[in-house]
């Protein structure tokens, strides 16, 4: 029997565009039972988070209006009441107190010049009354329950000195501070490691049979809806698609959308050619995953041997990244951080080589420091046959051409102030190629098509394209000088799961028409198995396992690999 503690009707919501209103939430109605935990699912843009934030009654105001709907809440404190229609001043008293929000970036929701504890008990003073002693002895309980190591240093910890996962977990204890009613999390795990990620969602089940809560979750990944939720809702550009128990939705969808979104998933059992997306199914393709073309293990096995006959492209031997931490007097007995410790590794010419692990693993300082980006301590990185720690600085600047690098954030990796044509075209005009300006331009329009961008695209900038757009700008602006290597550095990890697919569908596409070679760094062990030719698993600055990609899958040796896999969510 349902017992709903939050029913949303017909609720539909508009944002301010110049003279015009848009509808981003058009005719949503569902309801959340207590103790039931709601996930809603979609991509980007398609109304989840407006959604939640019509909830908490957070929307701008004069940017935006509910102009259809309600939403009713049922507390436990109080007989039902109609959001929409309440008071600042009375929103108060249950925002934060009886219905609380954990948001998707916790280092933008935390102040960053308060400590982590005087921003929790600044709520529990406001809304439970207690006194600074006994605010300050609550938060540190709070600290232990969700599993903060050291509770007194988190306490007296500034956001930008924690791990995403301990930001995260921080942000958890500020919104169970009151013991809500009703918990929303949106998108509380993107980006985060898979065994961070796994551990985020087990508290969170914990916290709320303990609490006895209501919760909604909300994300763009359905393989962690399925590991949370007993229900779920699927939105598709501010329309529910599809709704219903969990399993009933994700085993039998019935909805393309919802189809297309649990296909285009890197599957854990078959290796495909190329990943579905979302499109083939709305379009009517009827590109069902078990009619997608797969990889058979004796044609993988041909491919490696052909590909692995030749000599190294590249090849890192006992390639060190130290930084100095702390110095006795007079600089004697030096402590060392060991961000990559004695790595050797070899890459063959059109060879995938992915490398895996959790943030603060190396990985990224791997790659950089192959590069040059930060100077190595010590080791050696041959690149076709050239030793490049004994390159000057002008004979690096011409290796880069051949070698380029896709950051993980689009969006920082743009210089917002120029556009997206200028911003290709300027590692052009840096190396000298090609005669003049309209010559480069007419590359860029060729890039921008051959990236799925359209033409007019070039006076565009950058904060007027989604993430998945931003990522192929990136991705052109990588190819404008031809390169031979590229280094993929976490370059799907905050992508949407459909465009995450378009994504590593185009760089496989380009992999095959220029004969590129990639390492694909990223902690997410399912992509980085699709991707790649063979796997290189790193932790504390070493690798710690290696080989080729199906079978280290399979077949495992090191309990931090299992852990890894284990951690996989799937539905």
């Amino acid at each position: 029997m349902s017992d709903p503690i939050l029913v949303v009707n017909n609720l539909s919501i508009s944002f301010r565009n110049e003279d015009e209103w848009v509808t981003a939430v058009d005719n949503v109605s569902f309801s959340l039972n207590r103790k039931e935990t709601l996930g809603i699912v979609g991509e980007s843009g398609s109304g989840k988070s407006v959604t939640s934030l019509a909830i908490m009654q957070l929307l701008p105001k004069g940017y935006s209006r509910i102009h259809q709907g309600e939403i009713l809440y049922s507390g436990t404190e109080q007989a039902q009441v109609s959001i929409h229609n309440l008071s600042e001043k009375y929103m108060r008293k249950i925002r934060g107190r009886l219905i609380s929000m954990i948001f998707q970036e916790p280092m933008t929701s935390l102040n960053p010049v308060m400590r982590c504890g005087r921003q929790i008990t600044e709520s529990v003073k406001l809304h439970l009354g207690y006194d600074n002693a006994k605010a300050k002895k609550y938060v540190l309980g709070l600290f232990a329950e969700v599993m903060l190591p050291d509770p007194l240093r988190i306490y007296l910890s500034y956001p930008h000195q924690l791990s995403g996962g301990q930001k995260q977990r921080v942000m958890i204890a500020m919104a169970i501070a009151c013991r809500p009613d009703i918990l929303i999390a949106d998108e509380p795990t993107t980006a985060l490691d898979v065994t961070v990620q796994k551990n985020i969602l087990l508290l969170l089940k914990s916290l709320q049979q303990k609490h006895n809560m209501s919760l909604i979750f909300i994300s763009h990944d359905l393989g962690v809806i399925s590991e949370i939720a007993d229900n779920v809702v699927v939105m598709n550009r501010g329309k529910i698609v599809e709704q219903g128990a969990v399993n009933d939705v994700f085993l039998h969808p019935q909805n393309p959308y919802t189809q297309g979104l649990i296909a285009c998933r890197p599957p854990l059992d078959r290796r495909l050619k190329r990943l579905p997306v979302v499109s083939d199914f709305i379009n009517g393709k009827n590109q069902a995953i078990d009619a997608v073309e797969i990889i058979s293990p004796e044609e993988r096995k041909l491919a490696h041997i052909k590909l692995y006959e030749g000599n190294p492209l590249l090849s890192v031997d006992g390639l060190k990244v130290y930084y100095k931490t702390r110095s006795g007097f007079l600089n004697r007995n030096p402590q060392y951080f060991k961000a990559v410790d004695d790595v050797s590794l070899q890459v063959y010419k059109g060879e995938t080589l992915g490398l895996v692990g959790e943030s603060g693993c190396g990985k990224t300082t791997l790659g950089r420091a192959i590069l040059r980006l930060l100077e190595p301590t010590e080791g050696k990185v041959i690149y076709d046959g050239k030793d490049l720690s004994a390159l000057n600085q002008e004979q690096l600047r011409k290796m880069r051409q051949r070698i380029q690098i896709i950051f993980q954030d689009p969006y920082s990796a743009l210089n917002p102030r120029i556009t997206i044509g200028d911003a290709i075209m300027e590692p052009m005009i840096a190396h000298g190629l090609l005669s003049d300006n309209n010559a480069r331009r007419t590359r860029v329009m060729h890039l921008l098509s051959r990236v799925g961008l359209e033409e007019n695209s070039f006076e565009r900038f950058p904060h007027q394209f989604s993430g998945g757009q931003r990522q192929r700008i990136s991705i052109a602006r990588a190819l404008a000088l031809d390169p031979e290597f590229i280094i993929c550095d976490e370059s799907v990890s905050a992508l949407d799961v459909s465009v995450q697919a378009q994504v590593l569908n185009l760089l496989n596409d380009l992999k095959k028409d220029f004969g590129f070679t990639y390492i694909f760094i990223s902690h997410d062990l399912s992509v980085v198995r699709f991707m790649s030719d063979r796997i290189l698993v790193m932790r504390n600055g070493k690798i710690v396992e290696s080989g080729e990609a199906d079978d280290l899958y399979n077949n495992p040796k090191e309990i931090y690999t299992r852990e890894l896999i284990r951690a996989i969510p799937g539905i």
